[in-house]
């Protein structure tokens, strides 16, 4: 379609969808921050200046978890490139902060998917979807694993007022809807953007085990930190909990969140109102989980994001892709 176009005019329309990216991704931040219905934002600012727990030194401590949170996602994407071509960690950090940026308000960050495939040949862009769509595997696999066993003491621990029937029948339709698609992929020649089942599945065996164990390790170690950080937030806040306690409730609550389909941007809004309703049970005010919610996007979205603009706003086409 832009064959017959002069190569200025792309190149002018390839800068204006880059403006748009970072003026949009600044857009929704602000918006997101400023009219959070669940949270009025200056209600939080007046709230976070009473609390005499923000003091420099964990204000620090809160930025450096949050960059090593972030460092073991990229050192993770690096891990999974190298299966077929080395890049550098600067390349994984403006590739993974890129995406982030990009992404922010496609549904559950799918489009991270073809912004990270851009910085790559055609030809690798069907290794660099599966191995991106194995990385988040991966992560949604450790909320899985930590969010089954924080359900289990949670429910186990709380007496909480539930039909546990209604809640029967959803898991009934909920495994229907999962399976019956499965079983009819496995019978099918189904394929998405060209790669069918057998293809994906020869790839993935071709991968070496080593990928996938340091690849399961990164996400584990992300997990743990940006769950401490919870924790150490409820703890900055004042709330008495012990650490077994709160990642009881913290993994539960990662893994509700995690499995409802939602725009990035609005992440902190379903996060703050699954939070809502699991700490209630433990007489804990709304208004501190919902500002540990907010602080927890901001640290660990709203600042990578910022950083990603830089690297939207500088990135350049594959010469072989332009």
């Amino acid at each position: 379609m832009f064959g017959a176009v002069p190569y200025k005019t792309k190149q002018f329309f390839f800068v204006l969808i880059k403006l748009s990216i970072v003026v949009g991704a600044f857009y929704f931040i602000y918006h997101k921050l400023t009219t959070n219905h669940e949270l009025d934002f200056q209600v939080f600012g007046q709230f976070l200046s009473k609390n005499d727990a923000f003091t420099a030194k964990n204000i620090v401590f809160l930025v450096i978890l949050s960059i090593f949170n972030w460092f073991f996602e990229i050192l993770k994407w690096q891990h999974l490139v190298s299966f077929f071509k080395k890049i550098s960690f600067l390349n994984s950090l403006e590739q993974s902060l890129g995406s982030l940026t990009a992404s922010l308000f496609t549904p559950n960050r799918i489009g991270e998917y073809g912004v990270k495939a851009m910085y790559y040949s055609r030809s690798d862009t069907k290794k660099i979807l599966a191995l991106n769509l194995l990385g988040n595997f991966m992560q949604m696999a450790t909320t899985v694993l930590f969010g089954f066993l924080g359900c289990y003491l949670y429910f186990s621990k709380y007496s909480l007022d539930i039909e546990y029937y209604k809640v029967f029948r959803i898991g009934v339709v909920i495994f229907i809807i999962v399976i019956f698609p499965i079983i009819g992929l496995k019978k099918s020649n189904f394929s998405i953007r060209g790669i069918s089942m057998s293809t994906a599945k020869i790839f993935y065996t071709s991968i070496p085990w080593y990928i996938y164990f340091k690849g399961l390790l990164f996400s584990i170690i992300r997990y743990l930190i940006f769950s401490f950080q919870f924790y150490f937030l409820l703890k900055m806040f004042g709330l008495t909990l012990d650490y077994v306690d709160a990642m009881t409730i913290i993994t539960t609550m990662y893994l509700l969140a995690s499995i409802i389909p939602t725009l990035a941007i609005f992440d902190v809004v379903l996060k703050g109102s699954v939070a809502v309703y699991l700490f209630s049970v433990i007489k804990i005010s709304n208004l501190s989980i919902l500002s540990v919610v907010t602080l927890m996007w901001i640290l660990n979205v709203v600042l990578p994001s910022l950083l990603g603009a830089m690297y939207v706003l500088k990135f350049k086409l594959p010469k072989q892709t332009v």
